[in-house]
């Protein structure tokens, strides 16, 4: 990436040294039995699932680039060009995007991309290869490998003042192939600022998919809540079993992380992945952590919930409401447009701050509708002030936690959408926002110091669970999944504090 490239070679040459580029890649040359690159069919998307076609999206990205100025546009970043011609892949695991670059110029549009995908019927349709289109819209279709010619071709063109826009985490080869004079680079591109703001299309289907988890994971909970006190449930056997009940749901295509699956003193372990050599059994004298999240077709999800399938001691569950008290003050935080979402990360610690205890990780990260899990250009964390105001229709993750070395871990994870707040007042016309969480999954009741909650974030558990029961009931009554939808019943129930 050209902007670590810039930190690193300066930081070598303050101490003597200097960072040379080379033109063969080093790993390569020992690297002698290298997999082929993936070059997995694409799929097509409709505009039922994206709400805007690749051309409009491509006149878009026109007018921005006219505001700016700018001749050429290079899309480097793979979900951006999945994101810019409605199409997806699956040559990076859990993230459905493929292998490609694209130019797009006033008037033309160049795809980079490999492998005979681009000979597919349907894929040819999308695109309108065949068609008689209007010059500006007609797709080039170039070798993958042929990027850096052309872009070289395309600098060595160039008048004074005109200029090619990238992103600052471009390859530093491809920013290289721009003359400097001519480059315009930005941290985030105006196709990641497009993408991170869904349209209704898109929220309907962001809405549609973590119905659809929900069914998996109670499901999931239920049989766990069977099967746990027996001692035969391993992490993984546990984390193969959330992917099944997931992939029985329409329009599954896999996975959008590895699975955090984690019992005991491995919650403790931020990223956990449980191996063979690490998988421990669930029992009913531990805290089971779950991280855990699908691609549908119609939109991506991840979820965290933190359960205990016996009874939980005072402490255990004392740390567990002070994180729920951080994810409800985060969920249900009104705040001014035009607001960043690192202001929001001390929202989420404020409970465990008060108790002298904290979490090392940010609070939320921006989520891709049927993309990578993980997207900028917005997120909640105290770790960035780079990121992009928050606005409505973007989508982040709300997730606090709090971990005990060798002992346990608490997360408690949903992912919510920006949407319009309604105020008493309108300090100078800028109009409010608070979130709505997409994720219903319950939270458990068990692992709940209720009389530490306020009444308002006791009405909040309420009111969610009675969403996550009309909602997910619903839909669990519809598949005929009725022991799921028991087991969600009692979960459920109503809180009430001691007066």
């Amino acid at each position: 990436m050209s902007d670590q490239w810039k930190r690193m070679s300066k930081a070598l040459r303050s101490a003597g040294h200097d960072l040379v580029p080379v033109k063969e890649n080093l790993i390569d040359a020992i690297w002698t039995d290298c997999p082929q690159r993936p070059c997995k069919p694409l799929i097509t998307l409709d505009m039922s699932y994206t709400g805007v076609s690749w051309r409009d999206k491509i006149v878009a990205l026109r007018s921005k680039m006219a505001e700016r100025k700018v001749l050429w546009f290079v899309v480097t970043a793979l979900d951006e060009v999945a994101w810019l011609f409605n199409l997806r892949g699956s040559d990076v695991e859990y993230n459905p995007v493929f292998f490609a670059y694209a130019v797009i110029g006033m008037n033309t549009i160049r795809l980079f991309i490999d492998g005979d995908r681009m000979m597919d019927p349907a894929v040819r349709e999308h695109l309108q290869l065949d068609s008689t289109l209007e010059p500006e819209f007609k797709i080039q279709v170039m070798p993958y490998g042929s990027i850096l010619s052309e872009l070289q071709a395309v600098g060595a063109g160039l008048s004074p003042k005109e200029k090619v826009w990238l992103s600052d985490k471009a390859s530093y080869a491809l920013t290289e192939a721009i003359p400097k004079a001519y480059r315009y680079l930005t941290p985030y591109t105006p196709i990641c600022i497009a993408k991170a703001v869904k349209n209704a299309s898109e929220t309907e289907g962001m809405r549609r998919a973590h119905i659809k988890d929900a069914v998996a994971l109670c499901e999931l909970f239920n049989w766990l809540e069977k099967e746990v006190p027996k001692g035969t449930v391993t992490e993984i056997i546990a984390a193969d079993k959330a992917e099944e009940f997931r992939s029985q749901q329409k329009d599954f295509v896999e996975l959008s992380f590895a699975t955090i699956s984690s019992t005991g003193p491995n919650g403790a372990i931020i990223h956990y992945k449980p191996v063979p050599e690490t998988n421990r059994t669930l029992s009913v004298n531990e805290i089971y952590l779950l991280d855990s999240g699908a691609q549908y077709k119609d939109g991506t999800t991840d979820v965290t919930r933190t359960m205990h399938f016996g009874t939980p001691s005072a402490y255990e569950k004392e740390c567990f409401t002070y994180v729920l008290k951080g994810h409800i003050a985060v969920s249900a935080a009104i705040f001014p447009n035009g607001t960043k979402g690192h202001l929001l990360d001390s929202f989420a610690r404020s409970a465990l701050w008060d108790c002298g205890l904290d979490y090392l990780h940010g609070t939320g990260h921006g989520v891709g509708s049927f993309l990578n899990v993980h997207e900028g250009p917005c997120g909640i964390s105290y770790k960035t002030f780079a990121d992009e105001p928050l606005e409505a229709g973007m989508i982040v993750s709300d997730e606090p936690g709090y971990y005990e070395d060798g002992s346990f871990g608490i997360r408690i994870e949903n992912v919510v959408l920006v949407i319009p707040a309604e105020t008493k007042y309108n300090f100078k016309n800028r109009g409010s926002l608070t979130f709505e969480p997409l994720t219903l999954v319950p939270i458990q009741s068990k692992m709940i110091e209720v009389n530490l909650l306020t009444q308002k974030e006791c009405d909040w558990v309420n009111d969610y669970h009675q969403k996550c029961r009309e909602v997910v009931g619903a839909e669990l009554e519809r598949q005929g999944r009725h022991e799921a939808l028991r087991w969600l019943i009692q979960e459920t129930e109503p809180l009430t504090r001691v007066q």
